[in-house]
């Protein structure tokens, strides 16, 4: 036992004494290669469908099997050689250095993809003595054309520096320095095509989409950008769904969601062959109608080009590669490819050449097509990645045009790599090729829409482009007029969860779903919105109010009590009627002043009552109209002075009818210090006592007009400040206490004879005027508005006819109906009774 564990540890030791390297397996999927002095490596899934052998463990495994021509790859693969033969013809670029070339079909696996990238990275030959000299037989690699794939690549030349350069790996995961530091690629980075693709959706006004993507590296990455920019741009997602080509049950629960939805539009982040099934299987279920926004990866795809495909891709829109035209390139896939580069000519009558053309024999039923060559849009960006490695190893090689390059120079990929970064150069088509920060090339992208010709031939017609080279208001343009919709229509589709809200109205979430899901709800009173989907409403200014629509600011109605309505024209009526019928009293009177009864009833304080009464009516026509400084001023001034003078002549009056029957006792003369001249006195000291009031009050604090809005919201009630309130109180008071004072003093005199009642008529008189004030005060403070000016007219009104009516009517009443009473003895209570006069 310790003698075979001996042997062992000493073979062991042996064996790192001396490293050797042993090819295992056998080398496969080699399908183009050609020796240079320095090689450029390529990965291409030129066929699509992979057989796995039978893994039984008791024989070697065979190599795998891989069918059905992936046309677009192919070209790929014919690019690259068309570029390498034109540098190995150019006297300027690497002059006197011939590059090689090896092409693996990885059949779209990443399976065969590894296999084949261990084969790219080893070689098919080792170096003498079977031992490992360390360097890489390629200097560059182009591929993967996928992303997943493309990761699997870079991951495993990563740690031994070997520059790979993808034309089509757009997975923005990829753009990571650290995890991928040798990685390029001529195509941009999906993070521009992500968000672009929110762009788009926004600027159609879609706010509710569906997602569908591919469940690998490319799909998720791109499809978690798009979604965060679409949150950003306020679209709401209302599926996202993801399945893999070999994965038929994610498929058909996909397809189902897509069938149940409600979204008109679906955003598809799908690689070629993932759309082939989503396709196959839409056309299967007729799901039709459906506006399908899609990526570059399958929006130009000719693959998809079916009889009944138009029917659910008719009309699409994505972001396409831009469609660039390689000068030679037509002709050289139909002849020079297959004269020079094709690893086999296939002749008649050659049994061993034919049997080693047997593996070729797909491809080469498409040696006379090259239709499909104007749509092929990644040629450009394969073209350009073999120009980028000529570039960068002629820096390194030290070349010059016309002494040709150091040819003897050990290059390492690592050097290629640091040259790569620093290339800079115009392709023959006008394109600049540079790499940015993370390996990519700067986004620019077309715009096409799936339209179908007169002939019935469907075509990708470009209808903008997005550039993000250039300014953020210029890089995105879109000729939405010659853009045909899904089904062919000519009116874009609608895809919203809920209809716009019109102005006037705000948006409402609904409880539990997207944003983009709301109901409409009117304006509040007094609150606007002058826009589509407004979130919230706006508050109208102080003096403004919302119009019936809730979508304008309107000033607000301005509110008073105006000649022309009928509550105005009705009070004015009164007023005029009032200060007419006092105006008739007084004509009355004039014409019978030589009468008793007027002469009884004190005629000069009787004509300045009813001169009084009718200022009084009139002053109430102050009250009406559109306040301003002056008729505020006005109205309070006039309504307080002509009430106290008329109350004076009232008091007056009475004091007169009281003096008059305390001079009938013996002794009495009272009269003469009551005479005419201290009546004028008393009225002229009473008025002029509330003319003080009112000049303080009107030069302290004036009445003002002011606008109101405490009682109503949405009008504005315009209307008098009284400015002072002391001032307005003091007014009212002084008039209170006069009818007070005069309600008193016609109170003690209702003892007076029968046939004289004129103390009556005035205690009758002054209780209706203070009735009516008492009441007047809640009325004036309850009502609101105008209705307050009204109040206060007809308190003015009533208190003047209640004073016109108790003091004068039966005095008109006398003198126009019972003339035969208007006699001195009866003014003095001396004539006969009426059953005296009858007896007689």
């Amino acid at each position: 036992m310790l003698f075979f564990l001996y042997t062992l540890l000493l073979f062991i030791h042996i064996q790192a004494e001396k490293p050797s390297c042993r090819m295992m397996g056998d080398p496969n999927y080699l399908l183009i290669s050609k020796d240079g002095d320095v090689t450029i490596g390529a990965l291409f899934p030129i066929r699509s469908i992979e057989t796995l052998p039978s893994f039984e463990f008791t024989q070697k495994p065979q190599l795998l099997s891989c069918s059905s021509v992936n046309l677009r790859d192919f070209r790929m693969a014919q690019t690259m050689t068309f570029a390498i033969d034109e540098i190995n013809k150019s006297k300027s670029l690497l002059p006197n250095v011939y590059i090689g070339y090896r092409i693996y079909d990885t059949c779209g696996s990443r399976l065969s993809s590894m296999s084949a990238t261990m084969a790219l990275m080893n070689g098919q030959e080792f170096a003498a003595e079977d031992t490992c000299n360390g360097q890489s037989p390629i200097h560059a690699i182009i591929g993967e054309t996928e992303s997943s794939a493309t990761v699997i690549l870079s991951r495993t030349t990563g740690p031994f520096k070997i520059p790979v350069i993808s034309h089509s790996a757009t997975c923005e995961c990829l753009s990571n320095r650290k995890n991928y530091p040798s990685f390029f690629r001529t195509i941009a980075s999906d993070y521009h095509q992500s968000r672009a693709l929110a762009y788009i959706i926004k600027h159609f006004g879609w706010s509710w989409v569906g997602t569908v993507n591919s469940d690998n590296d490319y799909g998720n990455n791109g499809m978690a950008i798009f979604l965060n920019t679409a949150q950003e741009e306020g679209i709401c997602v209302e599926y996202s769904v993801k399945f893999y080509r070999t994965e038929p049950e994610k498929l058909r629960k996909a397809v189902d969601r897509i069938k149940k939805s409600t979204a008109k539009v679906i955003v598809a982040f799908l690689t070629s062959f993932e759309m082939e099934n989503l396709l196959e299987q839409l056309s299967t279920e007729n799901i039709t109608g459906l506006q399908i926004i899609g990526v570059e990866a399958w929006i130009t795809a000719k693959s998809l080009i079916t009889p009944n495909s138009f029917h659910v891709l008719g009309g699409s829109l994505g972001f396409a590669v831009r469609k660039i035209d390689i000068e030679g390139f037509a002709d050289y896939v139909i002849k020079s490819f297959w004269e020079t580069d094709f690893p086999c000519s296939w002749t008649e009558g050659n049994s061993s050449q034919n049997a080693s053309c047997n593996i070729y024999q797909d491809l080469l039923l498409l040696k006379n097509y090259n239709e499909d060559v104007p749509e092929q849009r990644y040629s450009s960006n394969v073209y350009k990645a073999v120009y980028a490695v000529a570039h960068s190893l002629h820096s390194l090689l030290k070349c010059k045009e016309r002494e040709g390059c150091e040819k003897d120079l050990k290059i390492q990929p690592q050097q290629v790599v640091e040259a790569l970064k620093r290339v800079n150069f115009t392709v023959k088509m006008g394109d600049r090729v540079w790499f940015d920060s993370t390996g990519a090339a700067v986004a620019q992208y077309e715009v096409v829409n799936w339209q179908k010709d007169s002939d019935g031939s469907i075509q990708f017609i470009p209808v903008g482009y997005y550039d993000a080279a250039l300014p953020p208001n210029q890089n995105f343009v879109l000729n939405t007029k010659n853009i045909i919709w899904t089904g062919g229509q000519l009116e874009k589709p609608r895809s919203v969860c809920s209809e716009s809200c019109p102005p006037g109205t705000r948006k409402a979430a609904q409880k539990g779903r997207p944003v983009c899901c709301y109901d409409c709800i009117p304006c509040a009173e007094g609150e606007i919105s002058n826009e589509t989907d407004s979130n919230n409403c706006k508050q109208c200014p102080w003096e403004y109010w919302s119009n019936a629509e809730k979508n304008k600011c309107v000033l607000k109605a301005v509110e008073f009590l105006s000649f022309t309505e009928v509550m105005g024209i009705v009070l004015v009526f009164f007023s005029l009627f009032g200060a007419g019928l006092t105006a008739l009293v007084a004509t009355l009177f004039y014409s019978k002043k030589d009468t008793p009864i007027v002469k009884a009833n004190n005629s000069e304080l009787s004509f300045l009552l009813l001169c009084s009464l009718t200022l009084c009516f009139l002053c109430s026509l102050t009250f009406i109209g559109r306040p301003t400084e002056l008729s505020c001023m006005l109205r309070h001034t006039a309504f307080g002075i002509t009430f106290v003078l008329c109350i004076s002549c009232v008091l007056g009056k009475t004091i007169v009818v009281l003096m008059a029957f305390k001079a009938t006792l013996p002794g009495s003369n009272v009269m003469k210090w009551f005479g005419p001249a201290q009546q004028r006195l008393s009225v002229l000291a009473f008025t002029l006592i509330q003319v003080l009031i009112c000049v303080l009050w009107l030069t302290i604090s004036p009445p003002f007009p002011h606008k109101n809005l405490r009682y109503y919201k949405e009008k504005i009630i315009l209307e008098c400040n009284l400015g002072s309130i002391i001032g307005y109180s003091a007014v009212l008071g002084y008039i209170g206490l006069l009818a007070v004072l005069c309600f008193v003093l016609a109170f003690l005199a209702r003892t007076l004879p029968d046939n004289f009642n004129e103390a009556k008529f005035i205690t009758f008189s002054m209780l209706i005027y203070c009735a009516v004030w008492i009441t007047f005060i809640p009325s004036y403070i309850s009502s609101p508005g105008k209705f307050t000016v009204a109040v206060e007219i007809f308190a003015i009104l009533a208190s003047s006819f209640g004073l016109l009516f108790c003091i004068f009517a039966p005095k008109c009443y006398i003198i126009l109906l019972k003339p035969e009473q208007n006699t001195k003895q009866n003014m003095m209570g001396k004539a006969p009774s009426k059953s005296y006069r009858e007896r007689k």
